[in-house]
């Protein structure tokens, strides 16, 4: 079995919503605010063209403070070194690791990850986080130039590795990225609460215990 996990709100804490309160709170004073804010600002051409490695940062920062009116200097300290700041998810963290151990124990079990993820941010965590050294493979969406849910990057993964669809299933916290993976021929899993993850792949997967026992 082959399974490939995204990266931001699966492994690695992913919160724009709490971005945007820290670093925006002026122009974001509600929780709704900052949610909105944070839409516009990573659900946009602005942002995912740095996502794939098309634009770089400070273009990307020079048209999002333009079109949204946000100070240009806030904007580099939320997102400069944010790749610096993204932090593991612990109950996740963990049951990667335990899936590590059923591979090395010599289970026929791949794992691998598939991260829309900026190239400066992919270079950061690679560095910070052990846990990433350890897959079989993977692809940043900054390394490529393509970003889920586009097809491409989905069958960029599967040829390097050989992935049997069959044989594979894909983690995401994305309803679109998901439903791709499926139209791909992956089987996926909908990862809206990690501490459900556990239960959620051992549908797919036999033996995997909840996390915490």
């Amino acid at each position: 079995m082959n399974v490939v996990f995204d990266l931001g709100a699966v492994l690695l804490a992913w919160e724009p919503t709490r971005l945007v309160q820290t670093h925006l709170p002026e122009h974001a004073p509600t929780e709704a605010a900052a949610a909105a804010l944070g839409r516009a600002l990573f659900h946009h051409d602005d942002w995912m063209s740095f996502d794939c490695g098309t634009r770089s940062l400070e273009e990307s920062i020079a048209r999002m403070a333009q079109r949204l009116s946000l100070p240009a200097a806030r904007l580099d300290a939320m997102l400069g070194t944010l790749g610096e700041r993204l932090e593991p998810i612990a109950v996740t963290v963990e049951l990667l690791e335990r899936l590590f151990a059923r591979r090395e124990a010599g289970e026929a079990l791949r794992l691998y990850y598939l991260s829309n993820m900026p190239a400066p941010y992919a270079r950061a965590v690679e560095r910070r986080h052990g846990f990433m050294r350890r897959f079989d493979g993977g692809v940043f969406s900054g390394d490529v130039k393509f970003i889920k849910p586009e097809r491409e990057i989905y069958e960029l993964l599967a040829v390097r590795h050989a992935l049997d669809p069959a044989e594979t299933v894909f983690i995401d916290d994305s309803a679109a990225n998901v439903e791709a993976a499926r139209a791909f021929g992956w089987q996926a899993i909908h990862c809206m609460h990690p501490a459900a993850l556990a239960a959620q792949l051992a549908r797919h997967l036999p033996g995997v215990p909840p996390i915490g026992r």
